[in-house]
């Protein structure tokens, strides 16, 4: 968890050192954001699996910023270790390391785009383009493995039967020590997760489309996204 919290944290640094690059990796992030939004209308729309995609799109593959809960975590990682159960760290671990992994790839997708002229410019052929460039397809499949094994770790903290108490009772004393956007990543997705009830059909649906998409960028086609 240590080595991918600094990874991403470093590639963050490295984006926002050059206020240009700052702005064409939220630039990059947000198109992406709106193209899972395209992707998937009808998971945003369900009444179940609704407010699990959208946990999805902002807090674990959206444009969201987030050095505050990585740095909270980094701050107080051995008392994590003792305090958290086992699925509680495991849906951190997961989640930091693709953040590192994104920031990875988003990073090397920016380099592509510029590289074509297209930054300033995206749309799905300009994406698809950059895609095919950067390759990288097993980074790639560990991205979409990641979000299917960080909603596997929500699934199993949402029935913990003693965390939802847990966390209402630590929202106060964690905003007011600074852990408050670790506390709230926690609590909107063991919130969302606990709701849905079995995720099993909601996350193969994404990584089912997420890997038909990969193959289709890799191997030169620009998918209809929605």
């Amino acid at each position: 968890m240590g080595r991918d919290l600094k990874l991403a944290a470093g590639l963050r640094r490295n984006a926002a050192a050059d206020p240009v690059r700052a702005g064409e990796r939220d630039a990059l992030r947000q198109w992406q954001a709106d193209r899972l939004a395209r992707t998937y209308p009808n998971l945003l729309a369900d009444s179940r699996y609704g407010p699990a995609a959208a946990f999805f799109l902002s807090d674990l593959y959206g444009p969201k910023d987030f050095s505050a809960r990585d740095s909270e975590i980094e701050r107080i990682l051995p008392m994590l270790v003792k305090a958290l159960p086992l699925s509680g760290l495991s849906t951190l671990s997961l989640a930091i390391e693709l953040d590192a992994v994104s920031e990875d790839l988003d990073a090397r997708m920016v380099d592509a785009l510029r590289g074509h002229g297209r930054i300033s410019h995206i749309n799905d052929a300009a994406y698809a383009e950059a895609y095919r460039t950067v390759g990288r397809r097993s980074a790639r499949l560990r991205q979409i493995s990641l979000i299917v094994e960080t909603g596997e770790a929500l699934e199993t903290l949402a029935r913990k039967p003693l965390v939802a108490g847990a966390l209402t009772l630590m929202r106060g004393p964690a905003h007011a020590i600074g852990l408050g956007e670790l506390h709230d990543f926690l609590e909107r997705g063991f919130t969302t997760f606990k709701r849905m009830g079995r995720a099993t059909e909601f996350l193969e649906r994404i990584e089912a489309k997420e890997s038909e998409l990969l193959e289709s960028w890799l191997n030169g086609e620009t998918p209809v996204l929605g």
